[in-house]
């Protein structure tokens, strides 16, 4: 008991044991930050595209990805964070779907696809898990465009053009999500930059189905927001 004021007394064992009841419970609850790391698991398959009144229904059939997925789990395809509504077990993987809203489907190239067309796809990260790319939020910043895809010895090099809200996070050796593919940027211009693409990324990946002026996927890096973010709204003189 520890002396307050005028013969008031606080009890400070009862409040260690109240924060400390606190603690416990927010552990035992689920995590509900989601975030990625841009490491591919596998390139899924677009099965159905159905619009409907309320929304536009994605069925993308996985296999890795699917495991331990249940109705309300998140997942990224081509780095789009989307919930899922439905899954339908068969032999020959998960049938897997998504309800997108007007703004998803309208920021995103998930509105280019079609039954055939591949699609990135990562389970989101584990508490304790290995970061083997960036933070990746999975929410879309803009679309980019592919003017050059071509093979360069035993490499790829990939060109994207992308409008001037993007390219102003886009910075050389910098990290940036294309289809939700954590990637190194390796050269920077005025309206676009240049990636090499490994020959691992190219096949575990949607890259190659990819072709010259196709729209992709951009969300730039988290932490130059944040940076950006800060250094605007600092005031010389103030803490």
């Amino acid at each position: 008991m520890a002396p307050v004021g005028r013969g008031f007394v606080v009890d400070r064992s009862y409040k260690v044991t109240q924060q400390y009841l606190t603690l416990h419970k927010i552990a035992e609850q689920k995590p509900t930050l989601i975030m990625f790391t841009g490491i591919v698991e596998e390139a899924g398959r677009v099965e159905q595209v159905n619009p409907t009144a309320n929304a536009i229904q994605l069925t993308v059939r996985a296999h890795k990805t699917a495991r331990g997925l249940k109705v309300g789990s998140s997942l990224a395809v081509n780095g789009c964070c989307l919930t899922v509504v439905d899954i339908n077990r068969t032999t020959t993987g998960a049938l897997v779907r998504f309800d997108l809203l007007e703004e998803t489907w309208r920021r995103t190239n998930l509105q280019f696809a079609t039954p055939g067309t591949l699609v990135n796809l990562e389970r989101p990260l584990q508490f304790g898990g290995e970061l083997g790319g960036h933070f990746v939020t999975g929410h879309i910043d803009g679309l980019g465009k592919i003017t050059r895809w071509e093979r360069a010895g035993r490499d790829y090099v990939l060109d994207i053009t992308a409008p001037p809200e993007l390219m102003r996070y886009i910075v050389f050796k910098g990290s940036v999500a294309v289809d939700g593919i954590s990637l190194t940027v390796a050269g920077v211009k005025k309206t676009g930059f240049r990636i090499w693409i490994i020959p691992h990324t190219f096949e575990v990946t949607n890259l190659r189905q990819r072709k010259v002026g196709d729209a992709v996927n951009i969300e730039t890096d988290l932490i130059g927001k944040y940076i950006e973010k800060f250094i605007g709204a600092y005031t010389p003189g103030k803490c």
